[in-house]
């Protein structure tokens, strides 16, 4: 079970850390609202996997990472939004989720620059595939990859629960589908982009992927 006042102080520490310095003499608008409306956000029925778990655990990678990073708390507040928007059966999520993003930032005193990039790294998790010089970047995507590498039992768990979150396709489909995506993903050369994530986490997920590969074979 997510830890709400815990998800609440990491949300406020992060947004004071990216609006400063800042022009506003009070330092800005109450972080409270902000955080209750994406809380109540990553709550939302239609999600099993893309819940407040799931955001803790990218916080918390992101934590591990956080010397890779330029701007570990712009990274934080990407990782807040990446999913703030999430229909299972919709594929403009990630853009919803940075205009959210964009939007929300800007009122609460973040300034422009921040905020254009916590909406780029939004938006990078549509491929996962940062630059070689965007640190940032590696960060949050190998901060949201990091479930691939997790112990057999949390893993058995997150492909349980993306199942559950595509419940509306049929079983052929989503197999072939999963299947694919698997593959893609074996193919990469690196999954992990961060010298941590390399080294600790990508010969782990790449046993679990193709685990669940052949798990899915007909």
């Amino acid at each position: 079970m997510a830890d709400l006042d815990a998800l609440r102080a990491r949300w406020t520490r992060a947004l004071e850390g990216a609006r400063t310095p800042t022009h506003a003499p009070d330092g800005g608008p109450d972080p409270s609202p902000y955080a209750e409306n994406l809380l109540a956000r990553w709550q939302e029925p239609q999600r099993h996997y893309h819940t407040l778990t799931h955001l803790t655990s990218v916080l918390d990678h992101i934590d591990v990472l956080e010397k890779h990073a330029d701007d570990p708390d712009v990274v934080r507040l990407a990782a807040w939004f990446h999913d703030a928007v999430y229909l299972p059966d919709r594929s403009e999520n990630e853009e919803r989720s940075a205009r959210l993003a964009e939007r929300a930032l800007a009122e609460a005193g973040v300034p422009e620059a921040r905020t254009s990039e916590v909406a780029r790294l939004v938006r990078l998790t549509v491929t996962h595939d940062p630059a070689d010089d965007d640190r940032d970047g590696q960060v949050l995507c190998d901060a949201d990859l990091a479930i691939l590498a997790a112990p057999p039992s949390v893993y058995a768990a997150y492909t349980a629960a993306v199942r559950e979150e595509y419940h509306f396709v049929p079983n052929d489909a989503f197999r072939d589908g999963r299947s694919a995506i698997l593959r893609q993903l074996l193919a990469l050369p690196r999954l992990f982009r961060t010298p941590y994530g390399a080294a600790v986490w990508e010969a782990t997920a790449r046993y679990n992927l193709a685990a669940e590969l052949e798990l899915l074979a007909p």
